[in-house]
């Protein structure tokens, strides 16, 4: 499977480490699945998008940006998923974070600022339709376990989506071309503590404080299902897409 996964974070001095978390998590998944990962750095270069002809799966990721603002290159990626829609409707794309609110955005939803922003891992509750996408992935508690780094939330479900996860924290859009997700299955620990001054801003975290950054370490730490939550992101990227029944 060929994925292309666009890193939307301008003048980020962690892009290395977010490109290889993507590498770390989707390289632990079972052999029977052959993937070939390519990297897009829209926010740094405007050249820099796939070509949708090239991918089977194409992955709009984090970033560091608010997606309502007017930026130039976030514009570019905005014209770039719509044009996407627009041209290839049976083209698989998933939005994860900065992703998941930016496609919501774009088909009728509505970002809001957090009161308290999320980092570490968080759980979400699988709505109906979210249990029977998942097909009893990851555990028959009915909960979904994430890492979290995000300050902004999507307070109005997209229109021609159905709402997976509790609390609009992913979606399936109804052509089931488009899957989005909040939290990032693709981050590990590692990756997740290397955002963890964020906190400082966030929270207002004195990082001197050991219990505290210690308590919010181990929050990053907790065991998650981001690579059962691939499993079916892949497993989800060669269905075939419901053209009659596209909202979008």
């Amino acid at each position: 499977m060929r994925i292309a996964i666009l890193l939307n974070s301008y003048k980020s001095p962690f892009i290395t480490e977010i490109r290889d978390s993507y590498i770390r998590t989707l390289s632990q998944l079972d052999n029977t699945h052959t993937l070939n990962l390519s990297f897009f750095y829209p926010a740094d270069d405007p050249t820099s998008f796939p070509d949708p002809a090239l991918f089977d799966l194409i992955v709009i990721g984090g970033g560091n940006a608010d997606p309502r603002k007017r930026h130039p290159w976030i514009l570019r990626v905005h014209r770039f998923i719509l044009e996407l829609v627009e041209r290839w409707p049976g083209k698989k794309l998933c939005g994860i974070c900065w992703g998941h609110q930016t496609i919501s955005l774009l088909f009728g939803g509505e970002i809001v600022d957090m009161d308290a922003p999320e980092m570490g891992v968080t759980e979400a509750k699988l709505t109906t339709a979210g249990a029977r996408f998942m097909e009893g992935r990851p555990r028959k508690d009915g909960l979904v376990r994430l890492q979290q780094h995000h300050r902004r939330r999507v307070g109005k479900a997209p229109r021609g989506f159905t709402e997976l996860l509790a609390g609009n924290q992913a979606f399936l859009s109804h052509n089931r071309a488009i899957l989005t997700f909040q939290g990032h299955p693709e981050k590990d620990a590692l990756a997740a503590k290397v955002r963890i001054r964020d906190a400082a801003r966030w929270y207002g975290t004195d990082m001197a404080d050991q219990r505290a950054v210690g308590e919010l370490l181990c929050r990053m730490e907790v065991q998650h299902d981001g690579r059962e939550v691939w499993e079916r992101v892949l497993q989800w990227a060669r269905e075939t897409v419901h053209m009659r029944d596209s909202a979008l």
